[in-house]
């Protein structure tokens, strides 16, 4: 796993200073941890999934896209059908996406406070998963937001694993490549992440109320 780097520690000593600031001059700091819409009261949590109460499904899946695509790129779109008089599953795919940092304070695929900081100390990606399961009277929408933690192969700034060149006379390629710096393994999986989930649920609850 990544350690922290120096780029990313310096945004840490810039939100310092900053926090300092607020505390010393009154500075309203909300929008530099990312935009978040003021749109219903938050103080009870909003349920997962959420029943939508409405028979409209191309309003409700037309309002679901356009909700999704504030925060991620989707990838592939199920629409609920019709067939035979019964309705079926809906089910949205995103593309994963590096979660924004600190230094990105216009995307919103990180919620404000302890994740957009955690997302500046360590590459974190993020993908969504929805689903529209028709109910008697309306839908349950499922939001699932995962977030992944890149595994490399070394610390960015380790030299543990760095190329030796051999002088015994052995023949080397021309062709052959030698990659210095990091590896991506891949990507390990540490959860959900509910914070944004419920900033989807609640937007999309607004926008439905209207």
């Amino acid at each position: 796993m990544t350690d922290f780097l120096p780029a990313r520690a310096l945004a840490t000593l810039w939100l310092l200073l900053l926090i300092s600031c607020q505390a010393g001059c009154g500075v309203a700091m909300a929008p530099l941890f990312g935009p978040r819409k003021v749109t219903v009261s938050t103080k009870e949590a909003v349920p997962n999934p959420l029943f939508v109460a409405t028979v409209d499904h191309e309003g409700l899946w037309n309002q679901l896209v356009d909700e999704i695509d504030d925060y991620f790129r989707i990838a592939r779109e199920q629409r609920v059908q019709e067939t035979g008089g019964v309705l079926t599953e809906g089910r949205i795919d995103t593309h994963p996406l590096i979660s924004a940092t600190l230094l990105e304070p216009w995307r919103r695929d990180s919620t404000p406070g302890v994740e957009r900081l955690e997302a500046t100390l360590q590459s974190i990606r993020r993908r969504a998963t929805v689903r529209v399961i028709p109910r008697n009277g309306g839908f349950m929408v499922e939001v699932t937001v995962l977030k992944e933690l890149e595994d490399v192969s070394q610390p960015e700034r380790s030299t543990s694993s760095t190329p030796t060149w051999r002088h015994d006379g052995s023949l080397v390629r021309g062709d052959s490549q030698v990659q210095t710096g990091p590896q991506t393994l891949g990507w390990i999986c540490i959860g959900r992440d509910p914070s944004l989930e419920q900033q989807i649920l609640t937007e999309l609850q607004a926008r439905l109320a209207k």
